[in-house]
């Protein structure tokens, strides 16, 4: 080896060597200042557990189709009070059909019968009031169109769609 390359090589040993001591000099550091917390006062502060909690939380809810899906709720964005009365649920099936079967049944939107059309509802209703509401909470593809299960409104509870469902074929008849 030249004399450069030992040089070279003791200069560069003694960076690391220095890195190496600073670094476990940070470890001995962050024990000592962090020392003072220890795992029973995090576990026992409710602050913490209510930081944490928040923080592990899931950011999704499933909803599955023909089951009770009420108790899964939509939270708003912060600052949405306006909003969420909106996203209030309906009341009964009339305002059900409103708030969300309205918007593809007054129009015919993915083949849906319009409302009221008697000649579109009427192989429908022959199917019967149980098969309708199956594939108003399950949704349906079928030849004339596409039904979205609850309309798109997971949300929903079943008995809800049920009387929109009773709603919206009562003005079919």
């Amino acid at each position: 080896m030249s004399k450069h390359d030992d040089h070279f090589f003791n200069v560069f040993s003694s960076v690391l060597g220095i890195l190496v001591a600073i670094t476990i000099g940070l470890f001995v550091l962050a024990r000592i200042v962090g020392g003072g917390i220890s795992e029973s006062q995090v576990d026992s502060d409710p602050l913490l557990q209510r930081d944490v909690t928040e923080r592990i939380k899931p950011f999704g809810q499933l909803a599955v189709a023909g089951q009770d899906n009420s108790a899964l709720t939509i939270a708003p964005p912060p600052g949405a009070e306006a909003e969420s009365a909106a996203a209030a649920l309906p009341a009964n099936g009339e305002e059900t059909y409103t708030a969300v079967c309205a918007a593809c049944h007054s129009a015919g939107i993915a083949g849906a019968p319009k409302t009221g059309d008697k000649a579109a509802w009427a192989p429908r209703l022959a199917q019967g009031a149980a098969t309708l509401h199956k594939h108003a909470i399950e949704g349906y593809t079928g030849s004339a169109g596409y039904m979205p299960p609850k309309g798109g409104r997971a949300d929903l509870p079943d008995d809800l769609i049920i009387q929109a469902v009773d709603y919206l074929t009562e003005a079919a008849r």
